[in-house]
């Protein structure tokens, strides 16, 4: 039995900062690293605000989604790792924003720390069928 699988690599996304890929699809699914709130022009945090680096993140994932030819609407499952609890509202109101229609399952977790100095991470998992 083969396994077969792709990598997305999208340039409207930051570049890896370590050894991974930006996404791999694999068994009707398409698996995204972790975004932090990175601009892609600058390869810099977006600012100190939990809001506007959990709107730049997700704004990656959906460029990276999109090199992909999907959209948050294939989008089954996040995960969001928050470096404080107390940022769960402001993410969650940019994270209703930008799901339309009935939103994915999500887990979200408090880390102590996220690559850069970043307060939110999100990573996804889509369906490709």
């Amino acid at each position: 039995m083969t396994h077969q699988h792709r990598v997305y690599t999208s340039a409207r996304a930051p570049k890896p900062v370590g050894p991974y890929s930006q996404a791999v699809s694999a068994g009707g699914f398409l698996f995204t690293a972790g975004q932090v709130g990175l601009s892609p022009a600058t390869g810099k945090l977006v600012g100190e605000g939990v809001a506007e680096q959990t709107r730049q993140a997700l704004e990656n994932l959906r460029a990276v989604l999109e090199e992909a030819g999907l959209s948050f609407r294939n989008v089954v499952r996040t995960t969001i790792f928050l470096t404080s609890m107390d940022d769960f509202a402001a993410v969650n109101a940019v994270y209703a924003e930008l799901f339309d229609g009935p939103p994915p399952a999500r887990s979200t977790v408090a880390v102590r720390g996220l690559p850069l100095g970043g307060k939110v991470e999100i990573d996804m998992v889509a369906h490709t069928g």
